[in-house]
């Protein structure tokens, strides 16, 4: 169940992201703001995998990789927006 629940987590945590990204976006700061959502998202995913003994059938690896990958994202998507105005 503890597993579920943390999986749940992680993928709300990606649901609230995306949700902050579907507003208009006015300048960087928006968008710097979802990229601290998503960096505090990975350090939660961390602490849940290890007080799981990281065990959560690949898919607590998998929902960390694709966080970091949506982090990357986003810190690309502030400089292209910062260096745009």
């Amino acid at each position: 169940m503890k597993k579920i629940l943390l999986v749940a987590l992680a993928g709300l945590s990606l649901g609230v992201g995306a949700a902050a990204l579907a507003d208009k976006v006015r300048d960087w700061h928006d968008l710097d703001k979802v990229h601290a959502h998503i960096v505090e998202s990975i350090h939660e995913m961390e602490r849940a995998r290890a007080a799981n003994h990281y065990d959560m059938a690949g898919h607590g690896a998998k929902a960390e990789e694709l966080l970091h990958q949506a982090e990357h994202e986003l810190h690309e998507a502030v400089e292209a927006s910062k260096a745009a105005h």
